[in-house]
């Protein structure tokens, strides 16, 4: 297995369609408990191991998807008030090895997840159809779909909490 997509990669070509919304929804909601639970007694020697080889420690882990959901979160609501706006990108690998990201406590960002995802969700769960036709320009990624990125941001969560549950499997914890 490759550990850096231990789910498999993400399908940009995936045909998402309204019937699949829900669950994708669901998913995004349940993030945030996924983690709690993924996380759920790693002390800090744990919290600083790396998923992977030269990959980031499960603490850059959950500051990352703090980090990458409040960012996705801004794009949708941005995609639904603007004409496919042009977003600004962010240097993920960057972010990780900020200060607060290597060595801050995951609780804070927990919280963050949580309570953004309350938001997030409930406006995910009453757009109308057309609203996930709505996009905005990625300059890397180009053209992104809000019903794509509903699907990108359940398979992100699934995607990092598996990162972590496959270390604490390999390791025994």
């Amino acid at each position: 297995m490759d550990l850096r997509y231990p789910i498999g990669r993400f399908d940009w070509k995936a045909v998402i369609t309204p019937e699949m919304r829900p669950s994708l929804i669901d998913e995004i909601a349940a993030t945030p408990s996924w983690l709690r639970q993924a996380i759920d007694g790693l002390d800090d020697r744990q919290l600083d191991t790396p998923y992977r080889p030269d990959g980031w420690t499960v603490r850059q882990v959950v500051h990352h998807l703090a980090d990458s959901h409040m960012n996705n979160y801004v794009r949708v609501r941005l995609a639904l008030t603007e004409h496919e706006p042009t977003i600004k990108p962010y240097d993920e690998a960057k972010w990780a090895e900020l200060y607060d990201a290597r060595t801050l406590p995951p609780a804070g960002s927990l919280a963050l997840l949580e309570s953004m995802h309350l938001r997030w969700v409930e406006l995910l769960r009453h757009l109308a159809d057309a609203d996930y036709s709505r996009s905005f320009h990625h300059p890397e990624a180009g053209t992104v779909r809000l019903d794509t990125n509903l699907a990108l941001y359940a398979w992100h969560g699934r995607h990092h909490t598996a990162h972590i549950a496959g270390l604490r499997q390999r390791m025994g914890w």
